[in-house]
């Protein structure tokens, strides 16, 4: 049995005339009857009572009309579905993402690709570095905004720069180091710091590391979220090192001094896997995430 049989034969039971559904489908009476007792030979039903005044449908016709019907339909719609996929304006993704990058790029590089591809459904996943890098392997995600990881956990993995950012030095109102309009590592390195905590956050610890070399920063605590850091700093107890994306995320809640004498940077881009296969969504929706990062 094939499609066409089933569409012969939806066109013959709603027409109830066989000239009249020949006209339809374009092919000659002859070849459509035949097909349709074909496929009642292959069914082993009579499904058209046939007379010289015309058809009617057999009880097992009208069961197998709609039936064709239902078959059909599915057919057809997963036929737009599938072309839409190929476009890339329907789907699932699964995109992961470091914070505080979410803050400064995320929602607007969704709410552009939103704009344009209503019919694809993006599901977020904020994961530490270790996570992200380990999820992108397993191709539960097919891409990542996220701090370029090092050589020994970017394997399996492809990296698309896209920003580097300037570090500053987050601190509360008030802060005797608010006084300076730029703080220098060497003056930074005894202050109490907040940071991320070190599981699932090696990246982070790594940029920090290249930040204060050759000197030890002064951790004086370790934050589980973006959130919990913020409020360290904002009551006083410590100041933070984030980069300019933070900044203008977080806004005035915090004050900021640029770090002096670093030419570190916070390289931001996307990971995907190097075996991994990214939808035509996936292209389109790395495209708003790249011009909202460079814009």
């Amino acid at each position: 049995m094939e499609l066409r049989h089933l569409r012969y034969f939806v066109a013959v039971g709603e027409a109830l005339n066989f000239t009249k559904a020949a006209t339809r489908l374009r092919v000659a009476q002859p070849a459509l009857s035949r097909q349709v007792s074909d496929l009642e030979d292959e069914l082993g039903v009579d499904l058209l009572n046939r007379t010289s005044h015309g058809v009617t449908l057999t009880a097992e016709g009208k069961l197998f009309l709609e039936e064709a019907r239902g078959i059909l339909q599915r057919v057809d719609e997963s036929i737009t579905k599938v072309r839409a996929l190929a476009r890339g304006e329907f789907g699932e993704l699964q995109v992961g993402y470091l914070p505080p990058l979410d803050l400064g790029i995320l929602p607007r590089a969704l709410a552009e690709f939103q704009k344009t591809t209503p019919g694809v459904k993006v599901i977020l996943h904020d994961l530490g570095s270790d996570e992200l890098c380990d999820e992108l392997r397993k191709g539960f995600l097919q891409l990542a905004l996220m701090i370029q990881p090092s050589e020994e956990t970017s394997a399996g993995l492809e990296f698309e720069e896209l920003h580097r950012y300037p570090f500053f030095v987050a601190m509360a109102s008030g802060h005797p180091l608010s006084r300076m309009k730029k703080i220098s590592v060497e003056t930074l390195a005894p202050q109490p710091l907040v940071v991320l905590r070190r599981r699932n956050n090696s990246e982070y610890h790594r940029v920090l590391h290249k930040v204060f070399s050759p000197l030890r920063p002064n951790i004086a605590t370790e934050s589980d979220s973006i959130n919990s850091l913020i409020t360290e700093v904002g009551i006083g107890r410590a100041v933070a090192v984030v980069s300019q994306i933070f900044k203008e995320a977080i806004g005035k809640r915090l004050h900021y001094r640029p770090l002096a004498d670093t030419a570190a940077t916070m390289c931001v881009g996307i990971a995907r896997a190097k075996s991994g296969d990214v939808t035509p969504a996936g292209e389109k929706l790395c495209a708003a995430i790249r011009s909202i990062a460079n814009g």
